[in-house]
């Protein structure tokens, strides 16, 4: 439908409203939703996670009327969260929604145009995969893929498609970044000398389920299902519900923290990939069964000393820390700090400095990129947080419009890619490094997989 003849019905169906109302006893906001159905855009839920109902789903909500879309369904293996999904959704949305016991089921329902996909980690590339090859525009929750061969088979699916994927890097709809990808695009900061990353929480209970552990039973879930193309092991509840603590379901930090920040690494500069990554850390405090590190200190190289050539540094712990992540870009006149959102000459070149060597001093002026309320929130499960709220709009869209979104397919898979490398390096002990012509990551001499 063009946007002329939709305008000219959304029209034409508000001046009729009243009218419709009073001879039928419809309300004004049911006559409105039968008037907009053909228009409508409708989603389902693949997987109804703490991350959709706390955050995607808010900010879902907060656009849907406006852009007229709506959830329909929701998918999900595990039989209590379908049900709780279903309880949530109908009260919400105050409609019927159809409960789906798997992707297969979703896929065949024909009034269906979207899907917002937030499942395990190690999901998320397949899932995307499925949705593409059926038709449907995807939101996809990061980290993108967990492994090279996800990596590409997703990167080729969506390509070789029409469809609309945003990657949940919701910084690349944040007022604040733009503001820091253009200052330094345009050259006005420099060349990038280092980059500082930080993500540090002090919480026990951070990605444990133990409640619903105790509920999760093997006969209510396909576990199979689950597993997808990992290896097959024996039902494990803790696996299903914690997997963000063990590999190769998760790499932990990497891929649900250091994604979001080393993404902001590559849109800034351009570069697709590290040059390599060296990686130190392990388990030191929550010694609880899990895999996957609670303190991870990654070394990354970008360039060459040719090229003008970086380091960035990325830290994290989850036994000491305040929820703030740093986000700190150095140049040789100052820093651009996105958690006061300001450029500085804070480190710069000062004349006093330069005198010893002849030179000019380089100093950056004091800028403000943005309000720093702007900044990103850390918690994924924060209902109010304005940059996700921005990212699933733009979405939304970008599925009216057919344009690419902020956070297209490139962007997961280049985040995905550094990802693989910390964790190449974490499990083997080698530095890590991205062969470009073969698409792998190498540690050892030896392609990673596993």
């Amino acid at each position: 439908m063009s946007l002329n003849r939709r305008k000219f019905i959304q029209q034409s169906a508000k001046a009729g409203v009243a009218l419709y109302a009073g001879i039928t006893g419809f309300s004004a906001k049911s006559y409105a939703n039968i008037l907009g159905a053909n228009d409508r855009v409708r989603v389902g839920v693949v997987g109804f996670s703490d991350r959709f109902k706390n955050s995607l789903f808010p900010s879902f909500m907060e656009h849907q009327q406006e852009l007229n879309f709506d959830i329909v369904a929701v998918s999900d293996i595990w039989k209590l969260r379908r049900e709780q999904g279903i309880s949530f959704l109908k009260t919400k949305t105050e409609h019927d929604i159809i409960a789906c016991k798997n992707n297969d089921e979703l896929y065949t329902l024909k009034d269906l145009d979207a899907v917002i996909i937030s499942t395990a980690d190690f999901q998320h590339a397949l899932h995307a995969i499925e949705a593409v090859k059926n038709k449907k525009d995807a939101y996809v929750e990061k980290p993108f893929a967990e492994t090279m061969e996800d990596n590409r088979a997703a990167l080729k699916a969506v390509k070789a498609s029409q469809q609309i994927v945003q990657i949940g890097s919701q910084r690349r709809s944040g007022a604040n970044y733009h503001a820091a990808a253009d200052f330094i695009q345009q050259g006005k900061f420099g060349a990038v000398t280092m980059v500082e990353l930080s993500w540090n929480v002090n919480q026990p209970g951070r990605w444990r389920r133990p409640e619903l552990v105790a509920q999760c039973k093997e006969e209510d879930l396909d576990w199979k299902r689950f597993l997808l193309n990992r290896p097959f092991e024996t039902f494990d509840a803790r696996k299903y519900l914690e997997y963000r603590l063990f590999w190769p379901y998760s790499s932990g930090m990497p891929g649900q923290w250091m994604s979001h920040q080393i993404d902001t690494v590559h849109w800034f500069t351009g570069l697709q990939h590290p040059t390599s990554v060296v990686a130190n850390g392990g388990i030191y405090k929550w010694k609880d069964g899990r895999k996957n590190w609670d303190t991870t200190t990654a070394v990354f190289d970008y360039g060459s000393e040719k090229e003008n050539g970086f380091q960035v540094v990325f830290t994290s712990r989850m036994h000491n820390g305040d929820e703030n992540p740093g986000e700190i870009y150095y140049s040789n006149g100052g820093e651009l700090n996105l958690v006061t959102n300001k450029v500085s000459s804070k480190g710069g070149l000062t004349q006093k400095m330069a005198d010893a060597m002849q030179m000019q001093a380089n100093l950056l002026p004091d800028i403000a990129l943005a309000d720093a309320s702007a900044k990103a929130v850390a918690s994924a499960n924060t209902g109010k947080d304005i940059l996700t709220s921005n990212h699933m709009r733009n979405w939304m869209e970008c599925i009216r419009s057919r344009k690419q979104p902020n956070a297209p397919v490139e962007a997961g898979y280049m985040h995905s890619v550094a990802c693989i490398m910390v964790n190449a390096a974490v499990r083997t002990g080698e530095k890590a490094t991205f062969n470009a012509a073969t698409q792998e990551v190498m540690a050892g001499g030896k392609v990673f997989k596993y």
